[in-house]
């Protein structure tokens, strides 16, 4: 498996261009046909988010979900090869006084953001225009190909801790020291989620953010990407108030839900680019 995924990306990576974007499109098209269980998954929240869609029209988005999905692997599988013009020349943002301010005052930043667009892109835009950043990541399995993803985020300037690790210390320090904090959070990797209405649905997501904030006082927004013909977009919005009044457990609650509904604003308004092919509602089978 370790040797099949090395050899893929070092293929992808020098491959030119428009052949390594079009055998994506081959490939995904290829996949969503097998019709297995992650494009099963993808079509079923695609359902959950669109639920108006008729079934030709939901399938057509489930298409072009994968397509974005593998677009999300050709770009993560050649990043570490473009220059950081193009990096920042392929990157737009929305509302980025909300990142940058807090950071520039010392005050730090959580951003929190769901599985849409290229998250690694966005991250790699940050570290290049002077913002490092600290994220976590599941622990895959092998580990070799753990290993490789680290040392590709590693390369961007990316910190990544992960999640067998005792990471909340680390990530608090680094938010009372001023410093960004960036997590993928619209899945919980734990059994200590929160509920959340999500969609009118029940969805589990982590109380980690929500932690982090009340523990930290850093300021607390969220992000969505999405795919742009030349690269990405990134629209920043806040997350709050944060509630001065309950107990911890309820401020946590108010804060992830607050959290779980910016994150259906971005994916209701470009779902394609939610490439999430596991489960959310909590009312679904395996």
């Amino acid at each position: 498996m370790y040797l099949g995924y090395l050899l893929a990306w070092r293929i992808i990576g020098v491959l030119p261009e428009k052949i390594a974007y079009s055998l994506a499109n081959l490939v995904s098209d290829y996949i969503f046909k097998k019709n297995g269980k992650g494009v099963k998954r993808l079509r079923s929240n695609y359902a959950r988010v669109q639920p108006t869609l008729s079934p030709e029209s939901l399938t057509t988005l489930t298409k072009e979900g994968m397509r974005s999905y593998l677009r999300y692997w050709i770009d993560t599988f050649r990043l570490n090869k473009w220059s950081t013009e193009r990096i920042i020349s392929t990157t737009t943002v929305t509302n980025e006084h909300l990142l940058r301010d807090p950071i520039t005052s010392k005050q730090g930043c959580l951003v929190v953001l769901p599985h849409a667009g290229n998250w690694d892109h966005a991250a790699a835009y940050f570290c290049s225009t002077g913002i490092n950043l600290t994220t976590v990541a599941e622990k895959l399995k092998p580990e070799q190909i753990f290993l490789k993803f680290l040392a590709y985020r590693e390369s961007i300037g990316i910190e990544v801790l992960h999640t067998e690790e005792k990471v909340m210390p680390t990530l608090l320090n680094r938010l009372t020291s001023g410093k960004l904090v960036a997590l993928v959070a619209d899945r919980d990797l734990s059994k200590n989620g929160i509920e959340v209405n999500f969609f009118d649905g029940v969805a589990k997501m982590p109380s980690g953010p929500a932690r982090l904030i009340l523990d930290s006082k850093s300021a607390f927004i969220s992000a969505f990407i999405t795919y742009t013909k030349q690269g990405i977009h990134i629209e920043f919005q806040n997350i709050g108030p944060i509630p001065t009044e309950g107990s911890i457990e309820e401020k946590v609650q108010q804060l992830t839900q607050l959290m779980a509904d910016n994150f259906a604003t971005g994916i209701k308004s470009s779902t394609v680019n939610w490439h999430m092919l596991q489960r959310i509602w909590v009312d679904e089978k395996n």
